[in-house]
């Protein structure tokens, strides 16, 4: 008889978060330790993290991670950047070298403002520049990748299990008052590091557990508009339908998630609330190929808050608790107990029914 670790899981990927409301701080060694109790649902095929209020001396610029194959390459990527941002600080990312962890690439960060010079020339706004300057870079120039994009918050991922994720990354260094987790079992694509999750965007990330069904759909439709999805992993296209429609679009985090889970046209016509029923009609008439179909649960992080949204019908797990001013999220309640022992009332959202937690105004 084999047993559980021995064979695939059907259910895998972990998926773990904490937030503070009151904009407390949190080193990020609780995130990474939460994952010790969810090891067999990741293959140590890829392991991440993105921590939120992590950079407050740079609060006011955006934090590029990036992965390099070569020296050569990461050269070239930085001419790039000074044509189109003022570097105020460039370095490698701290690690710390653990058997676990192999072959990785050379992995550096840049804090950057965009110069007014170069928005004003291609007439957009600082995000919609940020995000085109990601997409050209992870586009066009092989070998180089932007993983992590947002101010005052960055991703840390690999391949290899989270736990041992977190060490290398010496996450137990930093502090922040929001954190969402990810161990990988990938099924139908690649384990590499620019694969890991969590998929971020700007201020913008998603860790995920499940599989997309619709992702050629989605793909081709969210293509449309300058995204372009080149990271090898379905994941990735929940990450660009977000920014899409909140921060193009300006629909709010439960019109969106209406939009990605949106509930089945009976459920609609059911609504006795003549106005939920309208609207809800409108965004499915509007957004039909952004349904995202598939079994999944994800984590949906942005600057001063987290989402937690699973599928419409539910296929995969998650739980949320709550002690005093932090909410867990998790695949597992283990997870959630590990962060904190005395959790209460844990409970299992509804297929479709998202969880929103903002931080107190002015707390982060």
């Amino acid at each position: 008889m084999r047993m559980e670790g021995e064979v695939r899981i059907p259910s895998g990927c972990a998926i773990a978060a904490v937030i503070s409301k009151d904009g407390n701080k949190m080193s990020g060694q609780k995130i990474y330790e939460c994952m010790k109790p969810m090891h067999d649902r990741s293959n140590g095929l890829g392991g991440g993290f993105a921590g939120y209020g992590i950079y407050p001396e740079y609060k006011d610029f955006y934090a590029f991670h990036m992965f390099f194959d070569d020296r050569n390459t990461r050269k070239s990527c930085e001419e790039f950047l000074k044509e189109r941002f003022e570097i105020v600080k460039s370095e490698i990312i701290p690690t710390r070298k653990i058997p676990a962890i192999t072959n990785e690439p050379d992995i550096w960060r840049y804090f950057v403002a965009p110069l007014k010079s170069q928005m004003e020339k291609m007439q957009v706004d600082e995000k919609e520049f940020v995000a085109r300057s990601v997409m050209k870079i992870n586009t066009e120039m092989k070998g180089a990748y932007v993983f992590s994009s947002g101010k005052n918050m960055g991703a840390f991922k690999a391949v290899g299990f989270p736990e041992d994720v977190g060490v290398f990354y010496r996450l137990e260094e930093y502090e922040g008052y929001s954190w969402t987790a990810h161990g990988r079992y990938p099924t139908n694509t690649p384990g590499w590091w620019g694969g890991a999750h969590p998929f971020t965007l700007l201020d913008y990330s998603i860790v995920h557990n499940g599989e997309i069904s619709s992702y050629d759909a989605n793909r081709r439709f969210i293509e449309m508009f300058g995204y372009k999805c080149n990271l090898q992993t379905d994941t990735e296209v929940i990450t660009y339908i977000m920014d899409y429609l909140i921060r193009v679009k300006g629909l709010t985090l439960n019109e969106a998630a209406s939009v990605i889970a949106a509930p089945f046209w009976s459920t609609i016509e059911g609504k006795e609330n003549a106005d939920e029923k309208e609207k809800l009609t409108f965004l499915r008439t509007v957004f039909p190929s952004l349904l995202v179909t598939g079994p999944f649960s994800i984590v949906f992080g942005f600057n001063g808050g987290l989402m937690a949204l699973n599928d419409r019908l539910k296929l995969r797990s998650m739980v949320i608790g709550e002690k005093d001013d932090k909410v867990y999220i998790a695949s597992e309640e283990a997870a959630i107990r590990s962060m904190e022992p005395d959790a209460e009332n844990i409970w299992a959202p509804a297929g479709g029914e998202p969880v929103i937690i903002n931080v107190k105004e002015g707390a982060y």
